[in-house]
């Protein structure tokens, strides 16, 4: 068990390791949010383009 708790003491950098990886871990998260959102809202412009495009082929018949 001594193995873990100087694992996670960080041989004395725990204050600054841990709060460093919540940060990465927080910003990673964020970025991974706003791309999954970008991706939905493109892919509803690429629809709403392609639906654009089929009432104008259409109007041209």
């Amino acid at each position: 068990m001594d193995g873990m708790g100087a694992f996670f003491a960080m041989g004395g950098y725990a204050g600054y390791v841990w709060p460093a990886f919540g940060i990465v871990l927080a910003v990673m998260a964020v970025l991974w949010i706003t791309s999954i959102r970008g991706w939905h809202k493109s892919e509803q412009s690429l629809t709403a383009l392609r639906g654009h495009r089929r009432q104008r082929e259409g109007a041209d018949e």
